[in-house]
């Protein structure tokens, strides 16, 4: 009843202003810090206490299908009174409130209060107690919120530049629309399959696309998904020695989301070669294109041994979310 009355009690606000640029006035300084960087507001008394350690391990929650331990966000704190005109143009914005004034707890949110394009989260409570409370029992609703923002700003960035050939490929087959990162070098197109990567100093990015026929309501299981995912990388991305990409399946989590306002089975977890030492993360999304009867899967995969994954992963994973089926009859786009 407890956690049933605390969903009840989160507020989502919107700030509305006049003379607007994408949600922000026309006057609204850019936003400025890198991406998963987010700033806490809170005194001494509050931070040190277990309310303020409460908040602190949300933030830094391990993500899922990582091959290390990797914090959703890099946590930064100030008090009240050095959250000066600087601070206030970050990104990512957390304001603690604790006192008796505030009788019930609430979470609430606006965007673009002090820059474009900025998230600003206010968690009040009366107490403490209340406060890990709140923080406890919305873990999802934090994370989510800032996670979504960031994704939603990789994809705008995608949007006014990406890599117009992988973006006509998208279409033409497999009728999706796709935006990709403008500095995809290498390409691979097979059977109902795509490949494009990037190197880096120490590894790869990748993107892939398939697709293949809807014909059983167990496509959207996890363990159809992984027969399929390991089918086409076999044949479609070979390594050295006779070896070639398979699926972890242990690793491996799924859950429902909405993309582009469609239903999609969104997996996670771990690739790795057969016959080699190579793997790294990976993270799909599986739609349906019902005017041609199959499903179309997009994902990326990363490989960079050396380094932490959590920047190259979200980074590849936002053009995921610009992922959308076209109303279109697959022929039409042949033509």
């Amino acid at each position: 009843m407890k956690k049933l009355l605390l969903f009840f009690m989160i507020i989502v606000t919107a700030t509305v202003v006049s003379c607007k640029r994408n949600g922000a006035s026309l006057f609204t300084p850019t936003s400025s810090g890198l991406a998963y960087e987010l700033v806490v507001v809170a005194d001494d008394e509050i931070w040190n206490s277990d309310a303020g350690k409460a908040l602190e391990k949300v933030l830094k929650s391990d993500i899922p299908g990582l091959p290390q331990s990797e914090n959703y966000f890099t946590v930064m704190r100030v008090t009240p009174e050095n959250f000066d005109n600087t601070m206030r143009l970050l990104r990512n914005i957390i304001i603690v409130k604790v006192g008796k004034e505030y009788s019930a707890p609430k979470i609430k949110y606006t965007y673009d209060v002090y820059a474009h394009p900025q998230v600003v989260m206010t968690i009040q409570a009366r107490d403490g107690q209340q406060f890990i409370e709140t923080v406890e029992g919305s873990k999802d609703v934090i994370l989510n919120l800032f996670n979504t923002a960031e994704l939603n700003r990789y994809v705008a960035n995608y949007k006014g530049k990406h890599h117009t050939g992988v973006a006509d490929t998208a279409y033409s087959k497999f009728n999706v629309q796709m935006w990709a990162p403008a500095d995809m070098r290498r390409f691979k197109s097979g059977t109902d399959f795509f490949w494009t990567s990037k190197e880096t100093p120490t590894g790869t990015q990748n993107l892939v696309i398939y697709s293949y026929p809807y014909t059983t309501s167990e496509a959207f299981t996890k363990e159809y998904f992984i027969a399929k995912r390991d089918s086409f990388m076999k044949a479609n991305i070979p390594g050295v020695r006779d070896s070639y990409m398979s699926t972890d399946s242990i690793t491996v989590e799924v859950k429902d989301i909405a993309v582009q306002g469609a239903y999609t089975m969104e997996a996670r977890g771990l690739w790795r070669m057969k016959g080699d030492f190579m793997g790294g993360p990976f993270v799909s999304h599986s739609m349906v294109d019902t005017l041609n009867n199959r499903i179309v899967v997009g994902e990326v995969f990363v490989y960079e041994p050396k380094k932490l994954k959590r920047r190259y992963i979200r980074q590849m994973e936002a053009a995921l979310f610009s992922m959308k089926i076209m109303d279109n009859k697959f022929e039409e786009n042949e033509k």
